[in-house]
């Protein structure tokens, strides 16, 4: 068919692996800031680190032949390859011309208009899942849900007609459809179908931790930031790639309560929080990562208590939506790097250092291909010809030293 070698072609011309690859981890700060390996043709994947050191130190005497520590070796697995899905769908009527063509201006239009936002939601879920886990939303107030009102704490990350899943601790998840989105009071109308009639959410309470998840997202998905990082008291996995957390100081990042923290005192908290880590770490935890919420709290901060802090290193924003700046400390001189991602959620900041994790892929991001060649599916409906472009993303984020890093958890909201 005519059509199907023409867009075809055009697919493998202007929507490249290479280009994906780069777009994508461009607009995201975790895959922009880690180290991305492509070669992990799925199966098992070994995670090897020392466990312990040699540590027999004896003064005055040699110690015992029968009683030297020796150095352990230790094998984690990942031993499935999480993956994401972003498809697309173009309707033939809206590429075609009157003379039943399609050509090259039209698609890439099209394509454009279509390709930027979508990517965009597609790097932000990325993100969310690389730095905070499974879900998307919390619901924080539930009080209107009998009429598909939800209010969430993170109204950006919801958009008109996304299909996720509404769960909480007692009821069984249900898929449910938002229908509408309101900004400024966080509340989203969701329905049992696309664009029906309001979905009685009453039975997902704020009490029994009601969240809204990807579909199949909360069987989980890649490995947190959060979920690496956190203790198993505290919230995280009480295992990394099989190996139990507390039994090596490898697999433990330092954690550091950040219940008692206010809009006033985050500054001096962020300081004691990065001594704490500086000194039961093993790494280069120099730069502090948080959410935009508490960059705006630490500029305010810096700027009312001045004579204990200084900026030393000008704001610099990149053009995918993070900020960096170094705070100082007037009284010994330390220094912090401090990261605004929007992406981040606002009840943890982390201590990170960035030769602790990789990101284990096949390919990165990558186009699925047909056995014969093609880079779309072709629907025929009675309404007409819809192509389908489905790209995928398999792969991990891999801590190779969870105990380089710190994470200050249970910030309230």
């Amino acid at each position: 068919m005519a059509t199907s070698r023409t867009f075809s072609a055009m697919l493998n011309e202007h929507l490249t692996t290479k280009l994906m690859n780069e777009e994508l981890s461009k607009r995201c700060w975790f895959m922009d800031t880690v180290e991305m390996k492509t070669n992990w043709k799925s199966g098992t994947l070994p995670v090897p680190f020392m466990g312990s050191v040699a540590s027999s130190i004896s003064f005055g005497a040699l110690t015992a032949s029968n009683d030297i520590a020796e150095a352990e070796a230790v094998r984690g697995e990942v031993t499935s390859q999480p993956e994401a899905w972003l498809s697309l769908i173009f309707n033939q009527r809206d590429l075609q011309e009157h003379d039943g063509k399609i050509p090259e201006s039209t698609f890439l239009d099209v394509l454009t208009d279509t390709m930027e936002p979508a990517m965009d939601l597609f790097k932000d879920q990325l993100s969310y899942q690389f730095l905070g886990g499974t879900s998307i939303v919390t619901v924080t107030d539930a009080t209107d849900a009998a009429s598909g009102l939800l209010v969430v704490d993170r109204i950006e990350r919801c958009f008109k007609g996304q299909k996720l899943v509404l769960d909480d601790a007692n009821t069984a998840a249900a898929d449910v459809y938002i229908t509408a989105v309101n900004l400024n009071t966080d509340t989203i109308t969701v329905s049992a179908t696309r664009g029906g009639a309001a979905f009685d959410a009453s039975d997902y309470s704020v009490a029994q931790g009601s969240k809204l998840y990807h579909q199949g997202g909360q069987a989980g998905t890649f490995t947190s930031m959060k979920g690496a990082l956190l203790s198993a008291t505290n919230g995280g996995s009480s295992s990394l790639y099989g190996v139990t957390k507390v039994d090596h100081t490898h697999t433990q990042a330092i954690n550091v309560s950040g219940a008692d923290i206010t809009a006033s005192n985050i500054l001096e908290k962020l300081f004691l929080f990065y001594v704490a880590v500086r000194k039961k770490n093993r790494g280069k935890a120099s730069k502090l990562v948080c959410s935009l919420k508490h960059w705006g709290s630490v500029m305010v901060s810096q700027q009312i208590t001045k004579g204990a802090y200084r900026v030393v290193g000008e704001p610099k924003k990149s053009d995918y939506g993070w900020w960096e700046t170094t705070i100082a400390s007037s009284s010994n001189g330390e220094s912090l790097v401090l990261c605004a991602v929007p992406e981040m959620d606002d009840d943890f900041i982390t201590a990170f250092d960035p030769t602790s994790v990789k990101i284990q892929s096949n390919g990165g991001i990558k186009k699925h291909k047909t056995p014969d060649g093609n880079e779309f599916f072709v629907v025929r409906n009675t309404t007409g010809y819809q192509y389908i472009v489905d790209i995928c993303f398999r792969g991990d984020a891999v801590w190779y030293g969870p105990g380089k890093n710190g994470i200050l958890h249970s910030i309230p909201a």
